[in-house]
């Protein structure tokens, strides 16, 4: 059991961690774009639609990322994997081989 918390572990840390961040910060981003565009035409009396639907679509993707975060989290405290704090106390075990570093 151990073995496959370690990989769930790295799993979250390497893959599904970062492409939380990156999609959330792609729907800030793109709520900011809305945002921007938005206020730009206000001012000219234009047609508000596009950013409008930018800046909603802009806060439906930061939902769906921080639900997605929210149940991995309980899905992780349900079964106990304990994947984001991971048992770091066997590295200091570990030892390099004798010509690892060129000696």
């Amino acid at each position: 059991m151990n073995a496959a918390s370690d990989i769930v572990s790295r799993f979250v840390d390497l893959i599904i961690d970062p492409a939380i961040l990156v999609i959330f910060t792609f729907g800030f981003f793109l709520f900011i774009w809305g945002l921007v565009q938005f206020l730009w035409n206000l001012d000219e009396g234009g047609e508000n639609a596009s950013g409008k639907q930018h800046m909603l679509w802009g806060i439906v993707g930061m939902l769906i990322m921080v639900s997605v975060f929210g149940i991995l989290n309980i899905i992780d405290n349900t079964l106990g994997l304990n994947a984001g704090n991971p048992d770091v106390g066997r590295i200091n075990n570990v030892t390099a081989p004798p010509l690892f570093y060129g000696q």
